[in-house]
Parts: C-alpha cells; sequence; structure tokens
C-alpha cells in the first residue's frame, strides 16, 4: 500500500472467532492498525467516534443495530469512513442496500486473508486516489470534536458502565481535558462506589479550581 501513514481499521461482529480471526488476518497485512473491535453495531458506532477508524469491516446482522445501520451513523460523523460488510451468505438485497449507502466491499465468511487484503487494497487506492491524507490536515482537532460529541451522548444518557469510565478518563487526559468532563468521571466513580480512583481524580478537580 502506497498510504504514508497506517490505515486505522474497526472490526465489528457479535461472533468472538470472528473477531478474533479477522483481527489475526489483518495483522498480517503491512500497513495495517487494529485500532477498535465491538461486539455490536451500537457499540461500532461509539468507538468509530472514539477512534476514527479509516475503515470499518462489519458484520450484516449484529445486535442492538445491524451492520448497515451501524455504517449509515458512522459515515454521518465521519463522511470519508470506507467500509467493508461481512456476512455468513451472500443475500442480493442486501448487497443491493448496501451498495445503495455507498458500501462497496463486501465479503462473505468464512473469507480468507487473500480476500481480506485485496478488499483493503482496494480502499487503500480509493483513499489516496480522493487524498484523504491531505484532507486531515488536522486530525487531532477532528478527533477531539468527535470525543466532545460522544461525551455528550453518554453525559445525556447517564452512562455509567465500564466503557464510559474508559472514555471519560481517556477524555480528562491533561492537558486540554475540561473542567465538566472530570467532574462526570467524579460522579461515575461515586456511583461505581470507586474511592480510590476518586481520591486522585479529587485532586485533579483541585488544581483546576485552585
Amino acid at each position: 500500500m502506497s498510504l504514508n501513514r497506517k490505515l486505522r481499521v474497526l472490526i465489528a461482529d457479535d461472533v468472538h472467532e470472528t473477531r478474533r480471526n479477522t483481527r489475526v488476518m489483518l495483522s498480517m497485512i503491512d500497513g495495517i492498525e487494529v485500532v477498535a473491535i465491538a461486539s455490536n453495531g451500537l457499540e461500532a458506532v461509539e468507538m468509530a467516534m472514539q477512534h476514527q477508524p479509516d475503515i470499518v469491516i462489519l458484520d450484516v446482522n449484529m445486535p442492538e443495530l445491524n451492520g448497515l445501520a451501524a455504517y449509515k451513523r458512522i459515515s454521518q460523523s465521519n463522511p470519508n469512513v470506507a467500509c467493508i460488510i461481512i456476512s455468513a451468505e451472500k443475500d442480493p438485497s442486501t448487497l443491493r442496500a448496501a451498495t445503495s449507502i455507498g458500501i462497496q466491499n463486501y465479503l462473505i465468511k468464512p473469507f480468507s486473508t487473500d480476500e481480506l487484503e485485496a478488499a483493503v487494497k482496494q480502499i487503500s487506492e480509493r483513499l489516496e486516489k480522493a487524498g484523504i491524507n491531505n484532507m486531515r490536515t488536522d486530525p487531532l482537532r477532528e478527533k477531539k470534536a468527535h470525543l466532545k460529541q460522544l461525551a455528550e451522548e453518554y453525559s445525556k444518557a447517564k452512562r455509567t458502565d465500564d466503557q464510559a469510565i474508559e472514555f471519560f478518563e481517556e477524555l480528562t487526559e491533561p492537558p486540554d481535558c475540561e473542567l465538566r468532563w472530570v467532574q462526570t468521571l467524579a460522579m461515575i466513580y461515586v456511583i461505581r462506589q470507586k474511592w480510590g480512583k476518586l481520591k486522585s481524580l479529587a485532586e485533579k478537580i483541585e488544581q483546576r479550581t485552585k
């Protein structure tokens, strides 16, 4: 692949074996970095907003949100993202639906490393032709904007699960963390009774409010 950076990939499938096998295959392809792995469509959307992948590999049939619906949501916040849809069977109607929303790559399980690499290569060539590298002049700023959007959604939904904790811990890393997200994380620690983490976070809040 001729892009001057690694392609960032998100894998989403509700079958553990498929997630594992796909990750192993991708590790054998040069120029690829797996940045997130999701077990359902909704989780894929959340992780895509957080990690901003170049490629999402989505199973058609997943709980919470199917692969096509997940891609629609992901592409709304990241129009440049490419998608490889994977399915246990070649259903013409699903293929047509995928094509209609801009998905150009479709793999049937079980697929080989060569088939996956060919799909990734096609995407790499399209990205290079479209000049995606030049379009993303400030990836850090772009990521921060998406993190803020996801934080608003987590906060509105009053999320206190482990994924929310991990997300807000990342979001509150210095030097640019917002005080309100530090306070949100503190409230989650209280609810989850994570007193050790709350103590260190309280010191961070105190330093920010001096």
